[in-house]
């Protein structure tokens, strides 16, 4: 629990889970195929009566069990994308993840969201959220409980160490990187880029309305802000990156957060655990600097398999 009073127990239930969300129902590989530098599965997982398509690539030859990573995707009005962005790319990144996560040695698994990529058919982000609010739920929780699927695929995979699991992403991929590690323990750490801040800041700019309509929480902020939602993470490690210019990040909504993050992790004797990188002059793009950081937060952390939980 955090000093607002926030827990998981209580962020679920605002999302639209108040037991909790409900566990996944296994997986099952539908494609294999051998690149030169790894091998790439096409998988379906079942979580919550859908059947989730995911990618997943792990390296070549290489012996598990093996730490992973749940990639999350963004947003970026391209609902089209979805996973293909681990393999595929988009503007906002310098270039796809999951070829060079398998190239480090990791397994790396993406999924798509609700009415992104191959789940286009289940309906628009608008139909999906105000179906989600007429009852009672919200998007982002069913997002979430689907990402939350994917970390149970992952931990029973045989060639993963379910000890040793992170999460990533940028923009809306970001904001489920680090709420998904808030909510489930058995995330080891969890790397964030361009989208980390407080909402009340936003609202007050207006600069809320940038995001999705996925974003919505009914009643969140008379607990708490998404900064303490991410300190929740602590003493876990946790990496933040984001840009100074970027309109989701603003200064007087990224400082407070941040600040809710450093007095986290202080009280949590892990200052160490908790690394930012803030780009002074750009915006809503990843930089090298943050791509350099990433691999080096993911390659440190997910190496110690006695990574700190309390």
């Amino acid at each position: 629990m955090t000093k607002s009073g926030v827990d998981r127990k209580t962020m679920w239930r605002l999302l639209g889970y108040p037991g909790g969300p409900p566990p996944g129902n296994g997986g099952q590989t539908r494609d294999i195929r051998h690149e030169p530098d790894f091998t790439a599965e096409d998988i379906v997982i079942g979580s919550g009566g859908a059947a989730v398509p995911g990618t997943l690539l792990r390296p070549r030859d290489a012996a598990g069990p093996l730490p992973a990573v749940l990639y999350c995707h963004a947003h970026g009005n391209r609902h089209d994308i979805g996973r293909h962005e681990l393999t595929e790319s988009r503007a906002a990144l310098l270039d796809a993840y999951g070829p060079v996560l398998a190239a480090n040695g990791f397994a790396v698994l993406c999924i798509d969201m609700p009415g992104f990529g191959s789940r286009q058919a289940e309906g628009t982000e608008t139909a999906l959220s105000k179906a989600a609010l007429w009852q009672g739920g919200t998007l982002l929780g069913r997002m979430l409980a689907d990402l939350s699927t994917a970390i149970d695929y992952l931990a029973a995979r045989a060639d993963v160490d379910a000890a040793r699991i992170a999460t990533l992403g940028l923009s809306m991929g970001a904001t489920h990187a680090y709420l998904l590690a808030a909510l489930d323990e058995r995330i080891a750490a969890c790397a964030h880029l361009c989208a980390f801040s407080n909402m009340r800041p936003l609202i007050e700019s207006g600069a809320h309305d940038l995001h999705g309509p996925y974003m919505t929480v009914p009643g969140l902020l008379e607990i708490c802000d998404l900064g303490d939602i991410a300190a929740l993470v602590a003493p876990r490690p946790q990496l933040v990156c984001c840009g100074k210019a970027d309109p989701l990040t603003p200064p007087e909504a990224l400082d407070p957060a941040i600040d809710t993050l450093r007095r986290a992790y202080l009280q949590s004797d892990a200052a160490d655990h908790l690394e930012i990188v803030i780009s002074e002059e750009t915006g809503h793009t990843e930089t090298a600097a943050m791509r350099d950081a990433v691999l080096r937060f993911l390659l440190k952390r997910l190496q110690d398999a006695s990574i700190r939980r309390d």
